[in-house]
């Protein structure tokens, strides 16, 4: 598949989801309905899992919601409040026990416990109770921070302002969701468009009294922070809430075999309709704590939950043109423009095509009648052509094979780990010598992960481009303002703050700048192992001089892709006079050397052979928790070699030359203060 256009589908869908996320979340106007916001994400997620050089931080893999709202102050979340990754059949649950029975290190016979609750559709609310006092309420926000709705949750009769219970913790975040019923919504239905939206826009009324006057419920299913808790399982807490005056979901049950879950949400589906609140899915909990601890959390989603969507909802309509959208890595994406139509409460005008493959295999054309699907957290997408409907002189889409941009050759790149050519087909371009590449890729330069530089947006990006104000990033940090303040739209005041943000950020950490240049495969996960290794810029650049990459060999989670992708952007010229540039105007600070103090501090360490009751990705979740360091090779810069079972020979061998201490797992179990 072409790297450049499978990057741009996913920055695409990335953008996307960003939207929807204002929509959603800040302005209380949602562009899609849930189940195509939910395909969105699926989309975006099934993506990274594909490809691994795939990254962004507004990903749902790296963040929760969308930033607070001004109209609120900003608190922080003591625990973060994690999104759930999502299922959509039997193959998915099933996927998703055996990768926790592989954490767990146990036999596939092994027996969960879950506990299984309907997925309201709602508004997630944190409530933070002090001695049994309710002392102030958060939405969710971005998932760090969220927005301080004390006062708006006060006037909901359904949460305790009080509990005098005596076993009731004496801190605690009790989490859940705020949300109106079907019965009352009809009063309200000529104000909003669904349900979750309407709860949505009355707890973001500046004035508490407006809200009141909407009848919102309150049901608890989690919790956040909590101190004196004595509970072991998640039913347990149930009951408990229940015992204290919260409210929860009658739904609620505890089950054991997948089976038994699809059994439930056949169930539960089958009278969804009939039920007085909506509800979109059930989520799986793993019902023992202990177990829910161990387990951890992966990005932004926990491994030992996940919510089982229900079935989507689909509409038909005519494709009146297909787009071809160019991505910073050259990814052409085809996007099918319809005529409007009402899905689930939500009107589409595009879905995604995906890519040629797909195009082809379903034999999409202009003028189609489709059926188009909003699904989980996918975009809008076709699932079917109604060749009944097809005119007669309707022709085969020829997917260009030329850059709609540049004129480039569009290629298919051959996957050495599939054999096989990506689906994706890229422009052939390198560096910015393709227009759409090198616009996007200055959007990127200035987003929120790299530069972030404040009012300095991706319409900016395009109206200065076409202004021919800017072709590379270095030309931000020469704008002649003067000229830009003779502009329309643009002032005295205006021009001064955009200065003033462009000067603030000449500043910047080693990582960002990684990130910011937009070097394919390195996302800021990538780039953060790198200035961790490399340490200084200066390094960096004369890597990138030198075009030597040795030093990046040995870092554990930056492979092959990853450094054939550093080499080819280091042979592009343009690329490297946007390195020097950069960095004779910029201050690019080194990586910072966190201080440490676990027990295996500024040791590394690698693994080889099968380990005796705990997985390999747990291991190296003790090691990093501790503090220790994970490599990738046997070299020089390894401290200890820890050895399973059938640990590989030449590994072993090389680490006896180079006189590296090698370990068994019970003698690194002891180094953990831990017995084997």
């Amino acid at each position: 598949m072409d790297k450049i256009k499978i990057k741009k589908d996913y920055l695409e869908k990335i953008q996307k989801l960003v939207k929807c996320n204002k929509h959603y979340y800040d302005l209380s106007k949602p562009l899609v309905d849930d189940k195509e916001y939910d395909q969105i994400k699926k989309e975006i997620l099934s993506l990274e899992k594909r490809y691994n050089f795939l990254e962004n931080k507004d990903s749902p893999s790296k963040k929760v919601g969308f930033k607070p709202s001004k109209n609120f102050k900003k608190v922080p979340h003591k625990v973060l409040m994690l999104s759930l990754s999502n299922a959509f059949d039997e193959k998915d649950l099933i996927n998703f026990e055996k990768k926790i029975i592989n954490f767990l290190n146990e036999k596939s016979s092994y027996e969960i416990e879950y506990s299984a609750e309907p997925k309201i559709d709602g508004i997630s609310a944190s409530l933070t109770y002090k001695k049994g006092e309710f002392v102030m309420g958060l939405s969710r926000g971005d998932g760090k921070e969220g927005e301080d709705i004390t006062q708006n949750l006060r006037t909901i009769s359904d949460i305790p302002k009080k509990v005098l219970a005596k076993d009731f913790p004496t801190e605690i975040d009790i989490r859940g969701e705020v949300f109106i019923q079907n019965k009352d919504f009809e009063k309200l239905k000529d104000k909003f468009a669904n349900p979750r939206n309407a709860a949505s826009g009355s707890l973001r009324q500046k004035n508490p009294t407006d809200t009141k006057k909407i009848p919102l419920k309150f049901i608890a299913y989690t919790f956040g922070y909590v101190k004196d808790f004595k509970i072991n399982k998640q039913n347990e807490y149930l009951s408990k809430l229940n015992e204290w005056g919260f409210k929860i979901n009658p739904f609620n049950k505890k089950i054991k075999g997948i089976k038994n879950l699809m059994k439930n949400y056949s169930e539960i589906e089958s009278k969804r309709n009939k039920i007085n609140f909506d509800i979109d899915g059930i989520v799986y909990k793993i019902n023992s704590f202990d177990l829910q601890k161990r387990l951890g959390n992966v990005a932004n989603s926990p491994r030992w939950a996940i919510a089982h969507k229900f079935s989507a909802n689909n509409g038909v309509s005519t494709i009146t043109n297909i787009e071809i959208q160019i991505g910073r890595t050259g990814a052409l994406t085809p996007v099918a423009k319809i005529k409007p139509i009402n899905i689930g409460g939500v009107v589409v005008s595009n879905a995604t095509l995906h890519n040629e493959d797909e195009i082809i295999r379903k034999d999409i054309r202009v003028g189609d009648v489709v059926v188009v699907e909003r699904a989980g957290d996918v975009i809008p997408h076709i699932i079917e052509v109604d060749l009944k409907k097809r005119k007669k002189n309707s022709q085969k889409y020829i997917f260009p094979l030329k850059c709609p941009s540049c004129g480039s050759e569009t290629i298919k790149e051959y996957n050495l780990i599939t054999k096989k050519k990506d689906a994706v087909r890229r422009c052939s371009s390198e560096g910015y010598d393709c227009e759409k590449m090198a616009i996007e890729k200055i959007k990127h330069f200035v987003s929120k992960e790299a530069f972030n530089i404040d009012g300095f947006g991706k319409k900016i990006v395009e109206n200065f481009w076409n202004l021919k104000i800017i072709r590379l990033p270095q030309d931000i940090f020469t704008l002649d303002f003067k000229e830009i303040e003779k502009m329309d739209g643009w002032g005295r005041q205006s021009v001064a703050n955009l200065r003033y943000a462009i000067e603030e950020r000449k500043n910047i950490s080693f990582e960002r700048f990684i990130y910011s240049l937009g070097i394919r495969h390195i996302g800021f996960e990538n780039a953060k192992l790198i200035a961790k290794t490399l340490k200084s810029a200066e390094k960096f650049i004369n890597i990138a001089k030198d075009k030597k990459i040795s030093e990046l060999l040995n870092i554990d989670g930056i492979g092959e892709t990853q450094i054939d992708s550093l080499q080819k952007f280091f042979l592009n010229q343009t690329n490297l006079k946007v390195i020097y540039s950069l960095q004779k105007i910029l201050k690019i600070n080194n990586a910072i050397q966190k201080k440490k103090d676990g027990i295996l501090n500024s040791k590394t360490f690698m693994f080889t052979g099968k380990l005796q009751g705990i997985s390999r990705a747990e291991a190296k979740s003790l090691i990093e928790k501790n503090s220790g360091t994970i490599i990738s090779n046997v070299s020089k810069k390894l401290d200890y070699l820890i050895i399973g079972e059938k640990p590989t020979k030449r590994k072993v061998e090389t680490a006896k030359e180079l006189r590296i201490k090698i370990l068994k797992q019970s003698e690194w179990l002891s180094l953990l203060n831990k017995t084997s």
